[in-house]
């Protein structure tokens, strides 16, 4: 949430967020570990590629409602992942 955060009216591509990730969480073994259903990605690119196919999963950001998915391969920061944000100070 915080790399769109960083993006005019808060939007990135999926390519964009998983670029971008690392500058923004410390990224835990677990995270780095490869993916078993994508071979060349690490399970946390693997998570940010499932962000639409997981929507209504308790936990994902879209279903939380904190971002929204405004296209194919893009997300946006809904008003309560600002909300969300600046109420913790992170933005």
């Amino acid at each position: 949430m915080r790399v769109l955060a960083s993006r005019p009216r808060g939007e990135a591509t999926v390519r964009y967020l998983i670029q971008h990730v690392p500058d923004y969480a410390t990224l835990m073994d677990e995270d780095r570990k490869r993916s078993w259903s994508r071979p060349n990605e690490e399970m946390w690119e693997r998570q940010i590629r499932n962000l639409k196919s997981h929507h209504k999963t308790r936990g994902n950001v879209i279903a939380e409602g904190y971002v929204e998915h405004v296209g194919r391969g893009r997300y946006r920061l809904s008003e309560a992942g600002w909300l969300y944000l600046r109420s913790r100070g992170l933005i």
